[in-house]
């Protein structure tokens, strides 16, 4: 009895998360700018690595609508555009620390790498999208 009343709770709990409106509101905002990429792989290579939460085009998967995995996404989606936003470059946007993070190991995220290990290149293409951060933005060695 005990057992399906926790159940009963859980379950009212999770559906009372649910009308929390944060991380319902997938918006995505005009592209304004990219930066002038150094080559299309490179593009492509940020797309698939980066653009989910540093750029006005997120692909919103299917579970970013449930809570509390809608709050997680969200959040790291509104701290990626306001920190680096690919959609939104302009005169003084400077991407060097992306060649940096990136080669640091610090971006993309680990919990971004667990739902989506196509983000997680192979060691060629990591040294291949590195040299084309660098060639794009500059920064370090």
């Amino acid at each position: 009895m005990r057992k399906r009343l926790l159940w009963v709770l859980g379950l009212v709990a999770f559906g009372a998360i649910q009308l929390i409106p944060y991380g319902h509101d997938h918006a995505n905002p005009p592209v304004v700018a990219e930066p002038a990429w150094d080559s299309p792989q490179t593009r492509a290579y940020a797309v698939t690595a980066c653009f989910d939460c540093h750029s006005n085009q997120t692909v919103w998967p299917w579970y970013s609508t449930i809570a509390p995995f809608s709050w997680v996404i969200q959040h790291d989606v509104d701290e990626g555009r306001e920190a680096l936003n690919y959609s939104e470059w302009g005169p003084g946007h400077e991407g060097g620390e992306s060649a940096e993070a990136y080669a640091e190991g610090n971006m993309p995220l680990s919990v971004y790498l667990v739902a989506h290990p196509e983000a997680n290149f192979p060691e060629v293409d990591r040294t291949a999208f590195l040299n084309g951060l660098r060639a794009t933005f500059g920064g370090g060695d």
